[in-house]
């Protein structure tokens, strides 16, 4: 399986956990998954200017470890396909929230 296949499974993954953990569906999120693929979903949510409706939802309920920055962040197999500026602009957008792995508060 190539890793773009494999993130693209990843990323339906986070949303059925999303789903599951956050009671919060991400239809549009999905939707994009389909008629995109999942590399270029999650680079047009990277690459928003202002995070996404998702996003701002998933700040609201505490839930940011489930944004699809923070899973690409966690997720070191997968920064090859992005580039350093969109790993920066992810990472800008959850420090900006003040947001810590999980791993990080242990």
């Amino acid at each position: 399986m190539s890793l773009e296949k494999k993130l693209n499974t990843s990323l339906e993954g986070l949303y059925r956990r999303t789903l599951k953990e956050a009671r919060y569906n991400g239809s549009y999120f999905l939707k994009m998954l389909h008629e995109r693929g999942g590399l270029a979903a999650a680079k047009a949510l990277i690459n928003k200017t202002d995070p996404s409706e998702g996003f701002a939802r998933l700040w609201e309920i505490g839930r940011l470890d489930l944004t699809v920055e923070a899973f690409v962040l966690e997720n070191p197999e997968f920064h090859s396909l992005f580039t350093s500026e969109e790993l920066g602009k992810a990472r800008k957008r959850l420090t900006d929230l003040k947001y810590t792995r999980k791993a990080d508060e242990a």
